[in-house]
């Protein structure tokens, strides 16, 4: 038994944690364990994940195939995005959809459905996945696409691990000239503001905003939006042009300790905010795709920064029609409150409607970082009632505190995916303390 915690350093509990090498030994796994979760590099936030029993997809990280005339590639689920770019880069291919964080296994990004700043454009990753082979709880592995297994398919695409524990993945590239990015930054003075910008250069493939939540009145969730779209060679500067695949090695910073609890306070980080806004002046760029798309990856053990209670990361969305009188009053009630967010991104979704637990809906995303402390459990319930009241819903692979209630009455297709739990794992031999927490199966 060992102390195992995901990324929000909150909870720790003691588990069993169960590696395996092949399918062999997994399904040996599978058939002598009665109650267990997979679980990949532990980059989810809350509790999903976790369980007395984890069975830990880490050491199964094999690229099997890697077509570079398709762009498809066929590996295991243990196989990081980190591992998938360093194979398929230098060849002129890149991932079609990654979150914030290339540290993630792509069994687990599948488990959770993750989106990216492409969203409005490519949609979720589940869009760009062939296939899955999926092992169920008696051994057997069943292949699963859009078309075949179609319900197999949809409800572990985002079904947190829930249905069964991924082996295989086929997944479709997607073709760049260059390991860098055309970033335009514009700053916007509040709410209002850049969410036109989003409407107005949503024909760009990225696009994300931060924004300053503790600022008030006019300036009420003043921004700096960061668009990009993966440059060409002829974009770069001609000694980038020699090797325009790769990327300068850098070195990375290391936080050794936990923060003091304090040390991010409501000062603190209006201090951060304000340097943010007012140094980043609006400017066109190529930068680099690490600096793009993993600002945090080149600085580990980032999340020791609040302290030694962990942090949950608050993410919502709400849809088109209601997103703008939603977010205003979230983020009146973040700012009238004063406690702010360290980290606070707001995107925008595409249309995208599919089975299972979906997360993305048409409209705009905003995550927020928050320390773990009475006063924001205390903040974080009252914005699940502004939350719920927008038609809103907060994302599984963020959520630690989660009512049951909110998460039943906001997954519209929560209703479908019980049934199908219950019938591809009757005996809920697949569970997590999340999963029991949201009430996900009987």
């Amino acid at each position: 038994m060992k102390n195992v915690k995901n990324w929000g350093n909150t909870p720790t509990i003691q588990s069993n944690l169960i590696p395996f090498h092949s399918v062999e030994q997994l399904r040996e796994i599978m058939l002598n364990t009665t109650s267990t979760i997979p679980r990949g590099m532990g980059r989810s936030y809350g509790d999903s994940g976790l369980n007395n029993t984890i069975i830990s997809t880490t050491d199964f990280n094999q690229i099997k195939e890697c077509d570079m005339t398709t762009g498809q590639i066929v590996c295991e689920s243990g196989v990081t995005f980190a591992a998938i770019i360093k194979r398929v880069l230098p060849l002129g291919w890149f991932l079609p959809v990654t979150p914030g964080t290339k540290f993630v296994s792509i069994g687990g990004a599948i488990s959770a459905n993750v989106h990216g700043k492409n969203h409005h454009v490519h949609g979720s990753l589940s869009n760009h996945i062939i296939y899955i082979d999926v092992m169920q709880t008696d051994g057997q592995v069943i292949r699963a696409t859009k078309t075949e297994n179609s319900d197999l398919f949809f409800n572990t695409c985002g079904g947190m691990g829930l249905t069964g524990i991924i082996t295989d993945v086929c997944l479709q590239l997607i073709p760049v000239e260059t390991a860098y990015i055309r970033q335009k930054t514009i700053r916007a003075k509040n709410l209002t503001e850049i969410m036109d910008y989003f409407e107005t250069y949503n024909d760009w493939t990225y696009s994300v905003a931060w924004i300053d939540c503790l600022a008030k009145g006019d300036n009420l969730g003043r921004s700096v939006l960061m668009l990009g779209e993966h440059a060409v060679i002829s974009e770069l500067q001609k000694k980038k042009r020699r090797v325009p695949l790769k990327i300068k090695a850098k070195r990375k910073k290391s936080i050794p300790f936990f923060f003091p609890n304090w040390a991010l306070n409501n000062w603190s980080i209006r201090l951060f905010n304000f340097f943010y806004y007012f140094f980043n002046s609006e400017k066109t760029s190529i930068i680099d795709y690490d600096t793009f798309f993993y600002p945090l990856d080149g600085i580990n053990n980032w999340n020791k920064m609040y302290g030694n209670r962990g942090f949950t990361q608050y993410q919502c969305v709400f849809p088109l029609k209601t997103s703008r009188d939603g977010l205003t009053e979230l983020l009146s009630k973040i700012s009238a409150r004063g406690l702010g967010s360290f980290l606070a991104v707001l995107k925008r979704f595409g249309n995208e409607t599919l089975p299972g637990l979906t997360f993305p809906m048409e409209g705009y995303t905003l995550a927020l970082d928050f320390p773990m402390n009475d006063a924001t459990l205390d903040l974080m319930n009252e914005l699940d009632d502004i939350v719920k009241k927008f038609g809103g819903r907060l994302y599984l692979a963020k959520d630690s505190r989660m009512s049951a209630s909110l998460f039943q009455s906001t997954y519209t297709n929560f209703k479908d995916f019980q049934p199908f739990k219950k019938y591809i794992d009757s005996k809920n031999h697949l569970s997590s303390l999340q999963s029991k927490r949201l009430k996900m199966h009987d």
